[in-house]
């Protein structure tokens, strides 16, 4: 027994090596579009869907799968110079990911659109369940100083950014890019259903009664899961103390992966897709916590509908991309809207 072990072993370690060098000795990947998810809930296709199982079907399943020392996932990239990864979810996951795939020697990310996806929360009076959202800024919800709210002056704001983090706590991405991607995308058929449309109707906003669509606004990153009026007033009161559009969607990773990718490529070619899973405050009926963790029944419904909603919109992007590369290699300031 301890001699076959001792075979399997060897064999596994031949098995690794052999694999380094062909792929050592094979020219980078020149990737041009990269797309990113944070989670997948089990495998990448075949059960309950995550944040890339619907990528990874449209992309990704006749590709090559290359693991990357440090990252989270393997990657997947295709023969149209496509490529993807589950990088793990929050600040730390994410960006680890990332800066390990993005020094990797498979890669040639010189020329890359990078597409970081997944779902987020929305305020009530802004979005709806199954929309989708492209980031114009992305702000980071942590960096600063915050205090209780009895311990400062009654319904003044309990934040205020912190001094040295001005180049990494917002980032305007590529107006014209954003621009030509909702030009693009706006009029996407959207999917619903009707346990979101039900739900819904919980609300008295008009925003957060109708169907979902493609919308355009900061996207707020915070490891914070923040929920309630009171954040989610909060959020957007940073947004507009950096100067930023108006906070239109929560998540958790897209500002920390952005300072990651801006180190070594800029920013010029990020675009941040989000598509609402949820409120980011309870209705007129429920408390901030059974909001949090509602009781069976009470969820808002969509889920599944969203994640396609994201790569419905999404994929417009990346074919146009990889369809036009001649042009679009060269940066979206070569050509009109």
């Amino acid at each position: 027994m301890l001699i076959k072990r001792i075979v399997f072993i060897g064999s596994v370690f031949i098995y690794a090596f052999y694999c380094s060098i062909s792929r050592a000795d094979e020219k980078p990947i020149d990737v041009k579009v990269f797309v990113a998810a944070m989670f997948e809930v089990g495998a990448n296709t075949g059960d309950k869907p995550g944040e890339f199982q619907y990528w990874y079907q449209k992309y990704f399943l006749e590709s090559q799968v290359i693991d990357v020392r440090g990252s989270q996932r393997p990657v997947y990239c295709n023969k149209s110079g496509v490529c993807g990864a589950v990088l793990g979810m929050g600040k730390v996951a994410s960006s680890a990911s990332m800066q390990a795939i993005l020094l990797n020697s498979n890669f040639n990310f010189d020329k890359t659109y990078f597409v970081l996806s997944g779902v987020g929360g929305t305020p009530p009076n802004k979005g709806t369940i199954a929309d989708v959202t492209w980031g114009s800024w992305l702000v980071d919800y942590d960096l600063g100083h915050r205090w209780a709210p009895e311990e400062g002056e009654v319904g003044a704001p309990v934040f205020m950014p912190r001094k040295g983090y001005e180049n990494i706590r917002r980032y305007q991405l590529n107006p014209q890019l954003i621009a030509w991607v909702y030009k693009l995308t706006s009029e996407v058929r959207l999917k619903d259903s009707s346990s979101a449309q039900a739900y819904r109707m919980r609300y008295s906003h008009p925003q957060a009664r109708r169907s979902p669509k493609v919308l355009v606004g900061t996207h707020m990153t915070g490891d914070t899961f923040f929920h309630g009026p009171g954040l989610s007033k909060e959020a957007q009161y940073i947004a507009e103390l950096y100067g930023a559009d108006e906070y239109i969607s929560t998540e958790m990773e897209a500002a920390a992966i952005t300072q990651v990718i801006s180190r070594l490529h800029g920013i010029e070619r990020i675009l941040s897709l989000r598509g609402s899973v949820n409120f980011d405050q309870g209705h007129k009926n429920e408390n901030t916590l059974e909001h949090l963790d509602p009781a069976p029944g009470e969820t808002a419904g969509g889920f599944t509908e969203t994640l396609e909603n994201i790569v419905l919109v999404g994929s417009q992007v990346v074919d146009r991309i990889v369809k036009n590369w001649d042009v679009w290699q060269n940066g979206i300031h070569n050509f009109k809207m």
